[in-house]
């Protein structure tokens, strides 16, 4: 029961201080002209979204930073190094899509950082936080709990940190195309890793994981209320990364790499899409999907965009709950 109890502390706390903090930071948006750029090859319906504020991603990053505050200060949360990496991580990667939507709020387009550029300036994120990772004990064993499989990766592990980081927060990045998409299934992926911490007691400083997760559930919830379908702020790269850093060092501090792939299923699907189109594009001339990522290839074919959120919204909760089953169960 106390654990409940503090998972719905952490959820309502969130909620409360992301709806505090969005009633502040729309009109601020709206009063520094933060506004998207929306690009010229989306279709007609997305051009109506031209000029819809930006960097929402503030709602819910700013609530976990004042709620883990304020809980320190009561004494029912306690500052351990895997709570910091995550605010590490959390931050970092939030401050370098904040560049990025900066650069394209000033020079009124959509392109910001090059790729080459933000990839570099991700993979730099990744090193540092494999280096702190290591630094406190990090472990280079990877492990699949259904098979009792254990195997030290040595050096390899630490590529694949650094490739699960990047790839994570680009996934989530690409995603982030349609009102409350992004939101509502990083929602869902925190909070299936929000359960799982709770249940890896041999974790280092795991309640402190866990009650994380549960206040950005709650402060992505009240974000959702800005989003939802019609939204009245985008995320922004600021946020979409922020989540996805979130999301792959939670995953990857709790021992449940593996799991990333099904919790985050619809991330992975997104992306592949995209890379599966960009490969027939250019290898064979031809078109596998009417525009990518999927949720694109839907609207080409007439989905409404609440429909096309709902369906990836059901998908979501499925994988996330399986992989829950997954991690705290078999």
């Amino acid at each position: 029961m106390l654990i409940l109890a503090k998972s719905a502390l952490a959820i309502t706390l969130g909620f409360v201080l992301s709806i505090c903090v969005g009633l502040v930071v729309l009109p601020m948006m709206k009063k520094l002209n933060a506004r998207q750029t929306v690009s010229e090859f989306i279709n007609k319906r997305h051009q109506l979204k031209n000029g819809t504020p930006t960097l929402g991603g503030l709602i819910f990053i700013i609530p976990p930073f004042l709620s883990i505050f304020l809980l320190m200060l009561k004494g029912s949360i306690q500052m351990n190094y895997n709570l910091f990496i995550i605010i590490f991580v959390f931050l970092c990667y939030g401050l370098l899509g904040f560049y990025d939507d900066f650069k394209k709020i000033m020079f009124h387009d959509n392109k910001g950082l090059s790729i080459k550029v933000k990839f570099v300036l991700q993979l730099l994120i990744a090193i540092a936080f494999y280096m702190i990772y290591h630094k406190f004990g990090g472990t280079s064993t990877l492990e699949v709990s259904l098979f009792n499989f254990k195997v030290d990766l040595g050096i390899y592990y630490t590529l694949f940190i650094l490739f699960l980081l990047v790839a994570t927060t680009n996934a989530v990045n690409i995603t982030d195309g349609l009102d409350g998409l992004c939101g509502g299934l990083s929602f869902l992926a925190i909070l299936a890793y929000g359960i799982i911490a709770w249940g890896s007691n041999w974790i280092v400083g795991y309640s402190s994981i866990a009650i994380f997760c549960f206040i950005l559930c709650g402060s992505i919830m009240g974000f959702l209320l800005f989003n939802a379908h019609p939204a009245k702020i985008f995320m922004g790269d600021t946020g979409s990364l922020a989540l996805g850093g979130a999301l792959a060092s939670i995953a990857i501090l709790t021992h449940h790499e593996i799991s990333l792939a099904l919790i985050g299923g619809v991330f992975v699907v997104e992306t592949l899409s995209s890379m599966i189109q960009i490969i027939a594009i250019r290898k064979f001339h031809k078109k596998v999907f009417l525009k990518a990522p999927l949720h694109h290839h839907f609207e080409e074919l007439g989905w409404a965009e609440t429909d096309i959120v709902r369906v990836f919204y059901v998908v979501g909760f499925l994988l996330a709950m399986f992989g829950v089953v997954y991690g705290v169960w078999l």
